[in-house]
């Protein structure tokens, strides 16, 4: 009995005061702003600087995962949008309306996911035909857009985190 009073001691179960939360989020977002329509973003510096093979190798890329972005989207966008609202919504009702922190932390951070999810589609729909700077310029503008809405993310998230901590008088 002892063991297991240890072990829930040391492995906190809670969202917003467990490390593991924490690592996950950054690890989320880190990879959110690298992967700019799947694309990783040294990709794009690489072929901005050096152009030839580096850059048709990211024309490549690109035209790969946006036909992948926009296919997903058009065949199963509705039901997709139709699941994903569902979800988001039980999530959040659950979360900030029924008081259940597992869902607080996870509609925090699948709530913005949906958000990078509809702007990759977006920017997929215009990038049939870019090649060089526009295409620099749209992939650029994509992560610092991505970069901003994790930074807001994750102000809300740690500030939501510190009011539900320290409202559990867990500290």
């Amino acid at each position: 009995m002892d063991f297991y009073v240890t072990a829930f001691e040391l492995i906190d179960l809670r969202s917003f005061s467990n490390l593991w939360f924490w690592i996950m989020l950054a690890v989320f977002w880190s990879t959110a702003s690298h992967y700019v329509l799947g694309v990783p973003y040294d990709m794009v510096t690489r072929a901005s600087k050096h152009g030839g093979q580096a850059e048709q190798d990211l024309v490549d890329l690109v035209r790969i995962n946006s036909n992948r972005l926009i296919y997903i989207a058009d065949e199963a966008g509705s039901w997709l949008i139709a699941f994903a609202t569902f979800f988001a919504t039980v999530l959040f009702v659950s979360g900030f309306y029924q008081g259940v922190e597992f869902c607080q932390a996870v509609s925090l951070v699948f709530i913005p996911m949906l958000l990078i999810f509809a702007l990759s589609v977006h920017n997929a729909r215009k990038t049939p035909g870019l090649r060089g700077d526009a295409l620099f310029k749209l992939l650029r503008r994509q992560r610092i857009t991505i970069q901003a809405m994790g930074m807001v993310a994750i102000l809300v998230s740690s500030m939501w985190g510190m009011y539900v901590n320290i409202s559990a008088g867990v500290l």
